[in-house]
Formats: C-alpha cells, sequence, structure tokens
C-alpha cells in the first residue's frame, strides 16, 4: 500500500506515451499552442533572452495564490522536464478543478537552457542507449549552468558571473515570490531521488509512493555528495554550495569548489518549499538493493578513487596535448576542463573517505554499484564530450598531427570505456511516460501538500 492519494494516483493517467523527447523548437513551439487553446486562463510571456540569443519563454496559469514557479532543463542533458513542465501546464490550463486543488497560479518554464538543450539533440529521438547517449551528450562547465551561477557570498567566496539566464529566473522569482519552486532535474541511471529545501515528513509517503506505484525503486545507494543529510529514504536536503565549501575546507581542500549557489538557496529568503525531482534515464535494481556484500565499503571507495584520478589525467593529457591547437573554445573544451578537475577532486574526496574508519563494513549492493558507476558516468560523459570537441575540430578543418594523434589515441581509449561500462551494466531503459508521470506526480503531490490537500483521499 503507497501513500499516494486517490486523486494523485489518477493524475497519473493523464501521461500519455511518448517517443522521444522534445528539442528547443518542440518545446516552444508545444508552449504555444497550450496558450493559444486556453487564453482565459494561460498567459505567454518571455522572461528573458539566452545568452546565444534565444528568447526564454514562460506560461503563466492563473489559479489564485499562492505562486508557484517550475522550470525545465536547469541542466541541457536532463530533458525530461520539458515535457514534464508542458504536461503540468497542459493539465492546469484544462481543468479548473485540479487548479482548485493545488491552488497556485502557476509560472512554468519549459526550457532555461536552450542553448545547451540544442547541443544534446543528437540523443534526444533514441536510440535510448548509453553510448549513443554518451557520443551526443553535452553538459556545461559549472560557470556556464543555470542552477549554480546565482550569487554566493560566503567565508570568503563569491561569485557575481550570474548568466543570463540566471537573472531570468532571479527576476521571476523576486517577483513572485513561490510558496513552491520545482526545479526538475533528472539523473542517469538508478533509482529515483528527491531533494527538499526543508523538512516535510507529512510529504515523504507521497514522494516515496509515486515510483513505487508505477514500477520504480527508490535510490539508496550514495548520495551526490558526501555532506548531504538525508531527510527520508530517497529524499534529501537540497545542495547548497556554501555547505560544499565547508565540507572541503574540513579537509584542506577549499579551493575544489567555484562557482555560485544554486536556485534553492536564492529562494530560500522568500520561504520558499523547493523540490528537485531526479528521475533516471535507465534502471538498475542494484541501485536499490541495501543487501551487504563481501567488498569492504572503504575497498570499493579506493578502487574507484583511483580509476577517476586516472579518468583525471586522461583527460588533463589530452587536454594540454591540444592547447594552442584548437581552431576556437568550444563549449565542449571548457567543459572538458571543468570535469577532468571535478574528477580528480572527486577521486581525492573518495579516496579520503576510503581512508576513515566509518568506511571500514561491509558495503551495501547499491553502495558498490553506485560507486562503480560513478567512473563510468565520468568516463562516458566527459570523455565522450572532449571526443565531440576534436571531431569539431577535425571537421573545421583543423587537421594538425596533434589533433589528429589526440582523436586517435582518446577515441580507443572511449571505446574501451564504453565497452568496460556495457559489460557492467544491468541497466534498462524505462519508458519516457512513467518518467513524466514521476515528475509530474512529484510537483503537484508538493502544491497539494502546501496547500493542506494531499491526505485528501478522493
Amino acid at each position: 500500500m503507497t501513500g499516494v492519494p486517490a486523486w494523485l494516483a489518477a493524475e497519473l493517467e493523464t501521461v500519455g506515451e511518448y517517443a522521444a523527447f522534445e528539442g528547443v523548437d518542440g518545446l516552444v513551439a508545444e508552449a504555444g499552442r497550450i496558450a493559444a487553446a486556453h487564453p482565459d486562463v494561460v498567459t505567454a510571456r518571455r522572461i528573458g533572452t539566452s545568452a546565444l540569443g534565444e528568447p526564454l519563454h514562460c506560461l503563466t496559469i492563473r489559479g489564485g495564490a499562492p505562486e508557484a514557479v517550475v522550470f525545465g532543463l536547469p541542466h541541457p542533458n536532463e530533458p525530461i522536464g520539458g515535457l514534464t513542465a508542458l504536461h503540468l501546464a497542459r493539465r492546469l490550463a484544462e481543468d479548473a478543478g485540479l487548479r482548485a486543488r493545488l491552488g497556485h497560479t502557476w509560472h512554468i518554464v519549459p526550457c532555461i537552457d536552450p542553448d545547451g538543450l540544442r547541443l544534446n539533440e543528437g540523443w534526444l529521438a533514441g536510440p535510448f542507449t548509453r553510448e549513443h547517449y554518451a557520443r551526443h551528450f553535452y553538459r556545461p562547465a559549472g560557470a556556464e549552468q543555470v542552477e549554480w551561477t546565482f550569487p554566493l557570498d560566503h567565508d570568503g567566496a563569491y561569485f557575481d558571473a550570474v548568466l543570463p539566464e540566471t537573472f531570468a529566473l532571479m527576476r521571476l522569482i523576486d517577483a513572485h515570490t513561490p510558496a513552491l519552486m520545482a526545479s526538475l532535474h533528472n539523473a542517469e541511471l538508478g533509482g529515483v531521488y528527491y531533494y527538499l529545501s526543508r523538512d516535510e515528513p507529512a510529504l515523504y509517503p507521497v514522494l516515496q509512493g509515486v515510483p513505487e506505484l508505477l514500477g520504480l525503486p527508490l535510490h539508496r545507494g550514495e548520495p551526490e555528495a558526501p555532506w548531504i543529510p538525508v531527510l527520508a529514504d530517497g529524499v534529501y536536503q537540497t545542495l547548497d554550495i556554501r555547505d560544499a565549501y565547508d565540507h572541503y575546507a574540513r579537509t584542506g581542500r577549499a579551493d575544489a569548489v567555484s562557482g555560485g549557489n544554486s536556485t534553492a538557496s536564492y529562494a530560500e529568503p522568500h520561504g520558499t518549499l523547493t523540490l528537485v525531482s531526479e528521475l533516471p534515464y535507465w534502471q538498475d535494481p542494484r541501485f536499490s538493493d541495501t543487501t551487504p556484500t563481501t567488498e569492504r565499503y572503504a575497498d570499493a571507495l579506493r578502487t574507484h578513487a583511483a580509476e577517476l584520478a586516472d579518468l583525471a589525467a586522461v583527460l588533463g593529457d589530452h587536454l594540454t596535448a591540444v592547447s594552442g591547437l584548437t581552431s576556437v573554445d568550444s563549449p565542449f573544451l571548457r567543459a572538458t576542463r571543468f570535469y577532468a578537475r571535478t574528477a580528480a577532486d572527486l577521486a581525492e574526496d573518495m579516496g579520503h573517505r576510503g581512508g576513515e574508519p566509518a568506511a571500514d563494513r561491509p558495503a551495501t549492493v547499491a553502495e558498490v554499484a553506485s560507486v562503480a558507476d560513478s567512473v563510468h558516468m565520468y568516463r562516458l560523459r566527459y570523455g565522450g564530450m572532449l571526443v565531440r570537441a576534436l571531431e569539431a575540430e577535425l571537421a573545421l578543418g583543423n587537421v594538425r598531427p596533434g589533433i589528429r594523434h589526440a582523436h586517435a589515441a582518446l577515441s580507443r581509449r572511449y571505446d574501451a570505456w564504453l565497452a568496460e561500462a556495457a559489460a557492467d551494466s544491468h541497466a534498462r531503459p524505462i519508458p519516457i511516460r512513467t518518467l513524466v508521470a514521476t515528475q509530474y506526480a512529484s510537483v503537484i503531490a508538493a502544491a497539494a501538500h502546501l496547500s493542506g490537500r494531499s491526505p485528501d483521499p478522493r
């Protein structure tokens, strides 16, 4: 028996089938159709402009006080949220009863990073294999991520290089002081998990119950960072870069973190409840298996720390080899530089945790799988971006020997990483409909919770 009320379970049935994810143009076109079909309750407006000149679109659905802000594609390799945002807007526009139940005026941005999404469009229509995804993958460097470029002034750490997209969100948040904000993320492999900006125990059974109802496991492996507080099974405290600075300062590596803070931290002074819902593309039963193994947790951490350090060295060596030879400082090169350092920092932190007394215990199946997959994920994502950068140079006619040799050597290494990840894979793709339904339900469950209607069984 799940904690999902009957009305919410019924809402899951409103989500149709999807054959593919939407790119920028598809999201913009569908948002326009929703606004045109429901002019009595929906207003379409432009809230800003991306760094490369794309309009940033927002749909406002009138439903009374308080207000809510929802945005998709906070990271451009995470397109589930674009579909979720449109389904939410469509349901709110067409169903006055749902608007009354949830009790908010909604400001919905289907895509907050159109520039980055365009660089992921090569994999959005499938095939939904991990290799196809990785070969067409793009994720910006930290200082180019909308989610992580909000102002910061903390214990000597300062950031104010706010992106145009981030500034658009800042204006939206400040103008509407939302009671609820939903940042629509997704992970890659494993189970479902959530972040909340504050402790809301009455909401946890619903958030946990929705994936169960749809046949998805909760994530019970490694959290994304070791300092993140666990609020409940599969529910974590939202990430705050100030906690990361403090964590690394305690371990003598305060320079391991850079960039700004998150959307949740920016909205916090408004009393906003921020929900981040993380959905995987692929399901692996190991990620929710808490059975102890014969492997020591410390050994798993140290082994995979060494592999991440090797990855950082490989990326660093190839970046050095092509330094001064590339035609353009592409977003792929900038991102690879950032993630090469991130891999090195993560390796050091993982090795440090492997040496702590608390790690000298049997690891669970979920911990072993998630620690190992962090290596596969980093290799496939960020090795793949550097391969794309070098392929782009060759396509431009930059056939200097240094570029050709680096591309050939990295491609061979990348093929080996792909084969190793495939050999270790238990993953199967999750239907897009299931992912959208889970994320959609989490948002409206949070709204109903704030409106005091979540216990209603009808």
